[in-house]
């Protein structure tokens, strides 16, 4: 009974929550909305499943790209330049434009599907793709027009960012891109559930380490991926999260996971490389 209470709530809230471009443009059906609300101070837990055969490989390349091998075999790379190795040809790319190590307007024209995070002429962007067995969409952010090279360092450019997130295999991936500024209700209830997020740690071009570490522990995805490192210590993330977080410090670049096997306590795991 119990259980039955919980799938009409979670069909409510998806239905309520539902961007409105994503009503008329008729996505493919996401499974990570399903606890998105638009209530203060939500946070989301990763609903675990019976384990399953079906698992997806997650490989730090370089800088703020991982790249995400899907069990059909579809390969993505984030914030892509083409710079670092990606193991083969990706079948997606998503970028950001901050800085010219988040995108390139040159991708190789073999990649089947090229996704900006920015849209044109000041819209946002608006993704919602099925590409073999992912489900691929975007949250829009904003951006800081200081990275352009004027205005003040509280002046936004609106919609200049993407919170990608990647729906495989029962799980939900999320790769924050750039970000520069907290996430307010609307944005964690467009996110919805976050198994797995990859976030930067830069502690200056993106937010602070504070600011970032609030968002981890709001999300509360499974696993935390830190990206986008450049001199900081880990231990000033680390330290923020210990306790709430366990810390899984690696010597491997890539891992295997299906959404049977997140572990029961929210993890920071750091790949080599970062």
């Amino acid at each position: 009974m119990l259980r039955r209470f919980w799938f009409l709530a979670i069909v409510g809230i998806v239905a309520a929550a539902a961007p409105a471009w994503a009503q008329t443009a008729k996505p493919p059906a996401s499974q990570c909305l399903a606890m998105a609300q638009l209530l203060p101070r939500v946070i989301y837990a990763s609903v675990r499943t019976a384990a399953a055969p079906d698992e997806v490989t997650i490989r730090y390349a370089g800088h703020s790209t991982y790249v995400i091998e899907t069990p059909d075999g579809v390969r993505i790379a984030t914030d892509y330049t083409g710079t670092y190795d990606t193991g083969g040809l990706p079948d997606v790319v998503t970028m950001n434009r901050a800085h010219s190590t988040h995108y390139t307007l040159n991708p190789n024209p073999r990649i089947e599907h090229v996704l900006h995070g920015w849209g044109d002429g000041g819209e946002p962007a608006k993704h919602a793709l099925a590409v073999g067995d992912v489900v691929i969409r975007n949250v829009p952010t904003d951006i800081r027009r200081t990275l352009y090279g004027y205005g003040s360092d509280t002046e936004m450019i609106p919609n200049g960012n993407s919170i990608f997130i990647f729906e495989v295999a029962g799980l939900c991936i999320g790769h924050l891109g750039h970000l520069h500024h907290p996430l307010d209700d609307s944005h964690i209830a467009a996110i919805g559930r976050l198994d797995i997020v990859m976030v930067p740690i830069d502690g200056t071009y993106t937010m602070s380490l504070a600011g970032m570490s609030e968002i981890v522990r709001r999300l509360r995805s499974s696993i935390v991926l830190p990206m986008h490192r450049f001199g900081t210590p880990l231990s000033d993330l680390l330290d923020r999260l210990r306790g709430q977080f366990a810390i899984d410090q690696r010597n491997e670049s890539s891992f295997r996971i299906s959404a049977g096997a997140l572990p029961r306590t929210p993890t920071v795991i750091v790949l080599r490389g970062v």
